[in-house]
């Protein structure tokens, strides 16, 4: 497949839009390795087929860029910014020749303005170090020697880089909470405007006043999977306009019938849900278009499935407004840092104890302090997302420590929604789930005092011919070497275990995987997204019966 980067020319944040927006995506010259150059497609990662150069980067990539680009008449207003969604990991930005900027972490957002330093002709120069230390900054699920759960690393730029032009004060950020019929919106950069809301019946007006607006609206439509409804809204401030959108929804923890339950708007809600590593065939962390996660998301939802666990790893703003916009419910994983112990973090608690002294894990203040500063910008970055609804702070031990201060610091930064503390195991006394993974036993549990979260379980193998990575290796928790036998093993999985479970307190189940990645061939689609391994009828009847 041959593209030009025109498939990211989309508007990458829906949720503080305006009118204007220069793509820088498409081609840049790559200088990499001892001095060797290639024309790459951005955003595009080197390492992939897609970017033009599909070559691996190595241990310590240090990777210039450059893009030369002219502005069109008419563009500059008073300030010009400039976006990047993500850049792997440690960047520094340049403009002709004048240092803007530098950014650190590969999973978040970053702007700088650079309107001092245009001409009519501008050069873009960003210089990227990746060593893919585990000793700091996260790094999620890339490793140097991928095999089994661990996959090809990424370097350099791989979301939108883009320009836009505002007036001299203007709207930077927005932070919407909402509950059932309320919502409240700080905004920084400006102190005062008008907010103009569209509802199905007329347009609602409310005035903001010192950075704050606050909106009622009687009797709304709440957001759901059956019901994804989006308020959208526009603010017109000084001289600056913006559109954005908030929905409506609520997430509570009660007990029904004797068992702890999770709430949504109000009711009882069983979260059928599907991991999601994010790894695509072509484009490992970004996919060839854009669309493609609105395809992932619907076939989920043909699935019967309401819930996608984004596992250790942070999307676009495209993939959460995809999953606002259609009604899939996000578990939003935070990226690990720290080393991963496959004796201490896998065997020991698979066969022995799921308990562990965190301060046995040895984690260094510059990972315990990197590991924070990426969960916050994750927080600010994903915050006004009604589609996410709840946080994993840790999975499995990887890069743990101090789980229950986490806690605390993220249940300051989101009052709003779900905390998993620590997903599978070594769990601590804050968490607002009991968190389990279970794969090599029957799905069985004692009774808790929290609500119940099966958030890994499943991982079934079974490879469809001509549609894998790998033809020598398979990696998966059960193997199957038959379609109809892995579909009857995932049917009795559901059935005799799942569905029994939710009468005994089970609030959640997060089957493992949404898609085959690399050597791991246990996805309910294959790694080239062309083959579904499952029976949709069966899966919806399946999904009819995992309600409370």
């Amino acid at each position: 497949m041959s593209l030009n980067g025109e498939e990211y020319n989309v508007y990458p944040r829906p949720q503080l839009r305006r009118d204007s927006f220069f793509s820088l995506n498409g081609k840049w010259l790559l200088t990499y390795g001892e001095g060797e150059q290639a024309e790459i497609t951005v955003p595009y990662p080197p390492e992939s087929i897609l970017s033009g150069v599909f070559k691996d980067m190595g241990k310590n990539p240090r990777l210039k860029y450059e893009k030369e680009f002219t502005l069109p008449k008419g563009f500059i207003k008073d300030r010009v910014i400039l976006n990047f969604g993500a850049v792997d990991q440690i960047c520094t930005v340049y403009i002709n020749g004048n240092h803007v900027g530098k950014n650190t972490g590969g999973y978040n957002h970053f702007s700088f303005d650079i309107t001092n330093y245009l001409k009519e002709e501008n050069k873009l120069t960003v210089i990227v170090k990746d060593s893919l230390s585990k000793k700091v900054l996260p790094y999620g699920k890339q490793t140097l020697h991928r095999g089994g759960m661990w996959y090809t690393p990424i370097s350099g730029i791989w979301q939108s880089v883009w320009l836009e032009s505002v007036p001299q004060k203007y709207i930077m950020s927005l932070k919407i909470t909402t509950d059932k019929n309320s919502a409240r919106i700080y905004f920084t950069g400006i102190e005062d405007g008008e907010l103009t809301l569209y509802t199905p019946e007329k347009k609602l007006k409310f005035p903001i006043d010192h950075g704050i607006c606050q909106i009622y609206v009687e009797n709304p439509r709440m957001w759901s999977p059956s019901d994804p409804y989006l308020y959208n809204f526009t603010v017109k401030a000084g001289e600056d306009r913006i559109e954005s959108y908030l929905a409506f929804r609520t997430l509570e923890i009660q007990i029904i019938d004797t068992y702890p339950r999770l709430l949504l708007n109000g009711k009882p809600f069983f979260f059928h849900g599907v991991l999601d590593q994010g790894y695509f065939s072509d484009g490992i962390f970004t996919p060839a278009s854009p669309d493609l996660y609105e395809e992932d998301i619907l076939k989920m939802k043909e699935l019967g499935f309401n819930t996608i666990r984004k596992h250790i790893k942070v999307e676009p703003d495209w993939f959460y407004y995809q999953c606002d916009r259609l009604g899939m419910i996000v578990f939003q994983d935070f990226v690990n840092n720290g080393s991963y112990s496959f004796m201490r973090d896998t065997a020991l608690p698979t066969v022995l104890t799921k308990k562990f002294p965190e301060k046995l894990m040895a984690r260094t203040a510059l990972q315990k302090s990197a590991f924070v500063d990426g969960m916050k910008k994750t927080v600010k970055q994903l915050y006004n997302h009604p589609c996410v609804c709840y946080w994993t702070i840790f999975n499995e031990g990887w890069g743990q420590f101090d789980s229950d201060k986490m806690y605390e610091i993220l249940r300051g930064l989101d009052n709003t929604r779900f905390i998993d503390s620590t997903s599978g195991w070594f769990k601590k006394k804050q968490s607002d789930v009991e968190s389990l993974h279970i794969y090599f036993k029957p799905v069985k549990f004692k009774e808790s005092k929290k609500p119940i979260v099966l958030s890994e379980f499943g991982g079934y193998s079974y490879k469809v011919e001509g549609h894998v990575a790998n033809e020598k290796k398979t990696y998966g928790y059960k193997l199957y070497d038959d379609k109809e036998k892995f579909q009857k093993g995932l049917e009795h999985l559901y059935l005799e275990e799942v569905v029994p479970a939710i009468e005994k307190g089970l609030c959640a189940s997060i089957y493992t995987q949404l898609s085959d990645v690399e050597d791991e061939t246990n996805g309910l689609l294959t790694y080239d997204r062309q083959e579904c391994k499952v029976d949709k009828e069966t899966m919806l009847q399946i999904a009819e019966k995992l309600k409370i």
